[in-house]
């Protein structure tokens, strides 16, 4: 193990938190999506769901793509301060992550802008099988942010002495405090 001042531990503490925070309220918010949303919007009258939709995503779009940009930025941030094996570990949840924008920004986003038309207009003859991808494409990115969160919790637990951190300033990061 390398000598850490530190400024450098503090830096990668507050870095986990950041991705363990993050990317937690992104596999929850997807979670209880899939969960309870998806299922609700199956049982309900189409007017209703579509209504409902249109609605939730206008209110969910900016929050879902803060919360996937602090779980982007920290977990590849935390992939950039570690070492050993933890590393491979965190850059795999940025990529579990930057997968589960892709998938909404091409997958989901689309088909919320059809779902917005048919709320006002009518819903076109393929409508079932628009939402069913709408619903594949939830399922993949539900799954790629639970995985995330899972990886950082494995970081965030494993004793400090097996997460070895590069000197922060090595990567351009000011360390909070300098010992």
């Amino acid at each position: 193990m390398t000598t850490q001042k530190l400024g450098d531990r503090r830096v990668t503490r507050l870095t986990a938190g950041l991705a363990l925070l993050s990317t937690g309220l992104l596999a929850g918010t997807f979670g209880y999506g899939a969960v309870n949303l998806v299922t609700t919007f199956n049982v309900v009258p189409l007017d209703v769901r579509l209504t409902f939709h249109s609605a939730l995503m206008r209110v969910n779009g900016p929050v879902v793509q803060t919360v996937m940009g602090l779980a982007a930025l920290s977990t590849i941030a935390l992939a950039a301060l570690v070492r050993g094996r933890t590393r491979p570990v965190a850059a795999a949840a940025g990529v579990l992550v930057v997968t589960s924008f892709l998938v909404t920004r091409f997958g989901n986003v689309p088909i919320n802008g059809r779902i917005k038309e048919w709320a006002v207009g009518t819903p076109p003859a393929d409508y079932a099988e628009v939402l069913q991808r709408w619903e594949a494409f939830n399922l993949v990115r539900t799954v790629a942010g639970i995985a995330a969160f899972v990886l950082v919790i494995w970081i965030a637990t494993r004793p400090a002495g097996d997460r070895v951190v590069q000197k922060a300033s090595s990567i351009g990061v000011s360390p909070l405090i300098s010992s």
